[in-house]
Protein backbone atom coordinates (compact mmCIF):
# COMPACT_ATOMS: atom_id res chain seq x y z
CA UNK A 1 0.00 0.00 0.00
CA UNK A 2 1.15 3.66 -0.62
CA UNK A 3 -0.65 6.54 0.88
CA UNK A 4 1.17 9.68 0.16
CA UNK A 5 -1.96 12.19 0.61
CA UNK A 6 -1.06 15.60 1.35
CA UNK A 7 2.21 15.73 0.75
CA UNK A 8 3.29 18.93 -0.90
CA UNK A 9 4.50 16.48 -4.14
CA UNK A 10 4.77 18.01 -7.53
CA UNK A 11 5.62 16.78 -11.14
CA UNK A 12 3.87 13.39 -12.21
CA UNK A 13 3.25 10.01 -11.64
CA UNK A 14 5.84 7.62 -13.11
CA UNK A 15 5.76 5.31 -15.41
CA UNK A 16 7.55 2.26 -13.39
CA UNK A 17 4.88 2.12 -11.00
CA UNK A 18 3.60 0.21 -13.58
CA UNK A 19 6.19 -2.21 -12.04
CA UNK A 20 4.63 -2.66 -8.40
CA UNK A 21 2.10 -5.43 -9.36
CA UNK A 22 1.24 -6.26 -6.08
CA UNK A 23 0.13 -2.84 -5.21
CA UNK A 24 -3.17 -3.18 -3.83
CA UNK A 25 -3.71 0.35 -2.93
CA UNK A 26 -2.30 4.14 -4.11
CA UNK A 27 -3.29 6.91 -2.67
CA UNK A 28 -2.03 10.67 -3.62
CA UNK A 29 -4.34 12.78 -3.45
CA UNK A 30 -4.58 16.67 -2.40
CA UNK A 31 -0.79 17.04 -4.01
CA UNK A 32 0.38 19.08 -7.06
CA UNK A 33 0.87 16.52 -9.32
CA UNK A 34 0.45 17.11 -13.09
CA UNK A 35 0.79 16.13 -16.22
CA UNK A 36 -1.60 12.50 -17.43
CA UNK A 37 -2.24 9.42 -15.48
CA UNK A 38 0.31 6.37 -17.01
CA UNK A 39 -1.02 3.85 -19.11
CA UNK A 40 1.26 1.47 -16.96
CA UNK A 41 -1.19 1.98 -14.17
CA UNK A 42 -3.51 -0.94 -16.36
CA UNK A 43 -0.44 -3.59 -15.08
CA UNK A 44 -1.06 -3.13 -11.50
CA UNK A 45 -3.42 -6.66 -11.55
CA UNK A 46 -4.04 -6.28 -7.86
CA UNK A 47 -4.35 -2.58 -7.35
CA UNK A 48 -8.27 -2.77 -6.08
CA UNK A 49 -7.94 1.48 -4.18
CA UNK A 50 -6.72 4.12 -6.47
CA UNK A 51 -7.18 7.80 -5.46
CA UNK A 52 -6.12 10.70 -7.12
CA UNK A 53 -8.14 13.49 -6.01
CA UNK A 54 -7.39 17.29 -5.63
CA UNK A 55 -4.41 17.21 -7.88
CA UNK A 56 -3.69 18.80 -11.43
CA UNK A 57 -3.54 16.07 -13.74
CA UNK A 58 -5.18 16.35 -17.00
CA UNK A 59 -5.89 14.41 -19.97
CA UNK A 60 -8.11 11.35 -20.56
CA UNK A 61 -8.06 8.49 -18.66
CA UNK A 62 -6.03 5.38 -20.41
CA UNK A 63 -7.93 2.48 -21.45
CA UNK A 64 -6.05 0.14 -20.13
CA UNK A 65 -7.33 0.83 -17.04
CA UNK A 66 -10.02 -0.98 -17.79
CA UNK A 67 -7.94 -4.30 -17.26
CA UNK A 68 -7.57 -3.60 -13.39
CA UNK A 69 -10.52 -6.09 -12.71
CA UNK A 70 -9.54 -5.83 -8.55
CA UNK A 71 -10.57 -2.43 -9.06
CA UNK A 72 -13.13 -1.20 -6.63
CA UNK A 73 -12.14 2.46 -5.62
CA UNK A 74 -11.51 5.16 -8.16
CA UNK A 75 -11.61 8.75 -7.43
CA UNK A 76 -10.26 11.24 -10.02
CA UNK A 77 -11.76 14.12 -8.41
CA UNK A 78 -10.81 17.77 -8.86
CA UNK A 79 -8.32 17.07 -11.45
Amino acid sequence: EIALDSNLLTGTLPSELGTWSALSLFSIGSNSLTGSVPTELGLLSSLQYLDLYNNSMHGTLPTELAQLFSLVWLNIANN
